[in-house]
C-alpha cells in the first residue's frame, strides 16, 4: 500500500513558514511583497484559479491584486498594460493567467512580462536560465513537485524517472529540474529522465514506466497510468486533473492521469487528485513572489 503524498499538509507548512518571512522582512523596513494578476475573460476555472492564489497571498500578508479584462481586449492593449506593470515600482510579481484568448499570442505575452517579475517562470529567459543551471524563476508546478519529493525524502539521485508529457510550462522543467547535475544548483536532481506523451504507444509507455522509480504524469488523459505499467515501491507524481461526470449522476469528479484506486496497492508513494500536486503550485507562487520582492529589494539597496 502506498503512502500517500499529502500536497494539502506540506503546503500549508509552506504557507506558514512564508507568513512568517513575510512578516520578518516587513519588519526590517521593507513593504509588503505585491502580486498583480491579469484574468482575461470570464471562464469559471481560471477566475476560480485566480481567486485561490489571492485568498492564499492574502493569508500570508502579500498584497495583491486582479486587473479583470474583457475577452476581447486586444494584443496591443494587453501589452501596454503589462508594460504598465513591469514598469511599476510597486509591483513585484506579475502573472497572466492562462490560457488567454485565441486572437492573443500566449507566447508573445510571457515574453512581455519583465523576467525579474515573471512569477510563473514563462519568460524565455527563465526557461533559458533553467536550461544552462542557472539561478532562475521556475514554474510553480514543477516547482512543487520538487518540493514534495524533498519532504517525503524521496530519493533521485542515480534514480530512474519517467516524465509523462510534454508542454513547456510543466512536463519540460520537471525533466530538466530531475535530470540536472546537482552540482550545478541544489534544485537539481541527479536522475536519469525518459520523456513520453500521449502519442506513445502503449505498449512502449508500459515499458518505460516499468523501468521508473519515479514516474511523473502530466498529460490531462484519466487513466493513461495504469497499474501494470508501474513497478513495486515506485513514487507516483500525478499532475494531471480532468473534470469527468460520475457514472449515473448529474455530478463531476475531479481525477488525475493514473489509475489511482489500482496503482496504490503497487506503488510505493503517490499524489492523490485533488490534493496532490495541486495545492503546492499555488503555495509555490507565494513562494516565489516572496523570492522576487526580496531581488528587487535587495537591488534598490
Amino acid at each position: 500500500m502506498a503512502k500517500i503524498i499529502d500536497g494539502k499538509q506540506v503546503a500549508a507548512e509552506v504557507r506558514l513558514n512564508l507568513k512568517n518571512e513575510v512578516q520578518e522582512f516587513i519588519a526590517a523596513g521593507n513593504r509588503a511583497p505585491q502580486l498583480t494578476a491579469i484574468l482575461i475573460g470570464n471562464d469559471p476555472a481560471s477566475q476560480t484559479y485566480v481567486n485561490n492564489k489571492m485568498k492564499a497571498a492574502q493569508e500570508i500578508g502579500i498584497n495583491s491584486c486582479t486587473k479583470h479584462l474583457p475577452s476581447s481586449i486586444s494584443e496591443d492593449e494587453l501589452l501596454k498594460i503589462i508594460d504598465e506593470l513591469n514598469e511599476n515600482q510597486s509591483v513585484d510579481a506579475i502573472l497572466v493567467q492562462l490560457p488567454v484568448p485565441d486572437h492573443i499570442n500566449e507566447r508573445k505575452i510571457c515574453n512581455a512580462v519583465k523576467y525579474e517579475k515573471d512569477v510563473d517562470g514563462f519568460n524565455e529567459i527563465n526557461v533559458g536560465r533553467l536550461a544552462l543551471d542557472m539561478e532562475t524563476i521556475v514554474p510553480c508546478t514543477p516547482l512543487g513537485v520538487r518540493q514534495l519529493l524533498k519532504y517525503y525524502n524521496i530519493e533521485t539521485k542515480g534514480k530512474n524517472a519517467v516524465v509523462v508529457g510534454r508542454s513547456k510550462n510543466v512536463s519540460l522543467p520537471i525533466a530538466m529540474m530531475l535530470h540536472t547535475d546537482k552540482s550545478h544548483h541544489d534544485r537539481s536532481m541527479d536522475a536519469t529522465v525518459t520523456i513520453c506523451h500521449r502519442y506513445t504507444p502503449r505498449d512502449e509507455l508500459k515499458r518505460y514506466c516499468q523501468l521508473a522509480d519515479i514516474i511523473v504524469t502530466a498529460t490531462g488523459i484519466p487513466g493513461i497510468i495504469q497499474a501494470d505499467m508501474v513497478k513495486p515501491g515506485a513514487c507516483v507524481i500525478d499532475i494531471g486533473i480532468t473534470r469527468i461526470p460520475i457514472e449515473g449522476t448529474d455530478k463531476t469528479k475531479l481525477v488525475g492521469d493514473v489509475d489511482f484506486e489500482a496503482v496504490k496497492d503497487i506503488a510505493g508513494f503517490i499524489t492523490p487528485v485533488p490534493g496532490g500536486v495541486g495545492p503546492m503550485t499555488v503555495a509555490m507562487l507565494m513562494k516565489t513572489t516572496v523570492k522576487i520582492a526580496k531581488n528587487l529589494a535587495f537591488k534598490k539597496l
